[in-house]
């Protein structure tokens, strides 16, 4: 759970409150006591809010205003901060992606419908598409709307491979995925590639490959293809042989990627970097991914989703209901728990 306390040096729950202790800042907060290893740790430790004395209401402010699309040098103007102490912040944040993400797979899943596109952006200065690192695969539930691989790069088979090993554990703990996208299709060839297994029938020759049972791949061929020579591809199409026992309940009409088309039009007003016309696009690759660890961790888990008008952690079962940015600064990054404010 994530309310649930342990130790943060053993990992221990045998932990008991200690003592109260006033801070500049934030009030009182407490001390607590490990039986285990006898050792007495802070509230915060271990989390987001260790070793900072500016208040929280502040913190959440500032994360507002950049989930918001307000950009970095902006949001240390206006807030008056350091462009370093920001920039400490949003590190200390992107780093508990990992965590939730582990929460996030531990729960079992019936069904899911994942929908696979990219959006791009410059990384530093304007270079040709083929050598940016700013295109960004997008993996999400289109029931939920939860965002599964949310990770910018050049568009070679690593950054596809990276989202479609995510995609893989996803598939360990859901009994029936399908994998709709739109025209590409390095996403369907690598999980075909990892997420195969072979059908033996008893009849001679090499067994057939197939997908995994439960595992669907749909590809939607957009554009004309009247200048191509060769043979034209269907517009709709399985590029891949599926388990023969797998269930085939999804039509042409729900072949398409529009929900996760709609969430690209949305990131590019709430993250500068992804802004047309205009400087303030990331001058590195890491930074870029920062931004996007966030966006991660708040599409998912503290917004409600304009359309379904639920945090799409809870859509998808998850949380009981969404956390609030407090909640989430209080999330203990090194043992895995978090311990929400008073």
């Amino acid at each position: 759970m994530f309310n649930k306390l342990k130790c943060p040096y053993c990992n221990s729950e045998d932990c008991d409150f200690y003592q109260h202790y006033e801070t500049s800042q934030n009030g009182i907060r407490s001390l607590y006591q490990c039986h285990s290893c006898q050792q007495i740790f802070s509230e915060t430790k271990g989390s987001f809010l260790e070793g900072l004395r500016k208040p929280v209401s502040a913190i959440i402010q500032v994360f507002k205003a950049r989930s918001e699309g307000m950009g970095l040098n902006a949001a240390c103007r206006v807030f008056d901060l350091a462009k370093n102490t920001l920039l400490d912040w949003e590190r200390r944040l992107s780093g508990m992606k990992d965590t939730f993400m582990v929460y996030a797979l531990a729960h079992t899943f019936l069904s899911q419908v994942i929908e696979g596109d990219e959006l791009y952006t410059k990384i530093n200065k304007n270079v040709p598409v083929e050598d940016c690192e700013g295109w960004t695969i997008v993996l999400m539930d289109r029931a939920s709307r939860f965002i599964w691989a949310l990770d910018c790069g050049k568009k070679d088979r690593t950054l596809f491979f990276y989202a479609i090993q995510i995609l893989r554990n996803v598939i360990n703990h859901t009994k029936d995925v399908t994998l709709v996208t739109d025209g590409e299709r390095r996403y369907g060839n690598l999980l075909f590639e990892i997420c195969h297994e072979v059908i033996r029938d008893g009849r001679r020759g090499r067994p057939p490959k197939v997908l995994r049972q439960g595992i669907k791949i749909r590809l939607k061929n957009k554009g004309k293809q009247a200048p191509q020579r060769g043979r034209h591809r269907p517009k709709y199409e399985a590029p891949h042989p599926e388990h023969p026992q797998t269930c085939q309940d999804i039509t042409n009409e729900e072949v398409h990627a529009d929900h996760v088309e709609a969430f690209n039009a949305s990131t590019r007003r709430r993250n500068a970097a992804y802004r047309r016309k205009t400087n303030t696009y990331a001058k590195q690759k890491t930074s870029l991914q920062r931004t996007l660890d966030i966006l991660w961790i708040v599409h998912n888990f503290i917004r409600k989703h304009f359309t379904t008008q639920q945090v799409p952690a809870v859509a998808l079962g998850i949380l009981d209901q969404g956390l609030s940015w407090e909640q989430v600064l209080h999330f203990r990054k090194s043992a895995g728990t978090c311990i929400l404010a008073a």
